[in-house]
């Protein structure tokens, strides 16, 4: 059997109301990893567990995939709705991931209707987890997930940007 070669990921950094975003995406356009320049130890490290031997070069995005990130935070809340990510992670993980892109945007559920939502409605804590493990913020909305009495929970970005995603969601709809 021969040794596959590396797979070869491009990260693509935009700017943003909020911050440099780190964008990550394969040869075929899927996007990999997005977080915010300040978290990019964080992102790596969520890089490294979804596709522990690829080789991350410096590049551009494609181009829809580019301006769908850039159409989102110039006021298009539904512009990375049709984007393609790929990760790895557990069946449940990619279930909540899933559940998280089906929030629409501009509204917000508990960590309780994310569990209810992929059939675990007494898996709370583990949906919580595996919306921590998202390597892709944004796009897959793990900002759209408050706590059970509607206060603004843990974001790995931090509550400010978290309150600034909702917000510009809100007044984009």
């Amino acid at each position: 059997m021969q040794n596959a070669q590396p797979e070869t990921l491009t990260l693509d950094r935009i700017d943003t109301p909020v911050g440099q975003v780190l964008l990550v995406t394969d040869r075929e356009g899927a996007v990999r990893a997005l977080d915010f320049s300040d978290y990019e130890p964080r992102m790596m490290r969520l890089l490294g567990r979804h596709a522990p031997d690829a080789e991350l070069v410096p590049g551009r995005a494609p181009e829809a995939v580019r301006r769908a990130v850039e159409a989102y935070f110039a006021g298009d809340a539904r512009a990375l709705d049709g984007l393609t990510v790929k990760t790895g992670g557990t069946d449940f993980q990619r279930s909540v991931w899933a559940a998280l892109r089906a929030i629409p945007a501009g509204e917000t559920r508990t960590y309780g209707q994310l569990a209810a939502a992929i059939g675990s409605p007494r898996a709370v804590r583990a949906a919580g987890l595996a919306n921590g493990q998202n390597p892709i913020a944004v796009i897959v909305p793990c900002h759209r997930v408050i706590g059970a009495n509607g206060t603004l929970t843990g974001y790995a970005g931090g509550l400010e940007r978290k309150k600034w995603l909702l917000a510009h969601e809100a007044s984009a709809i």
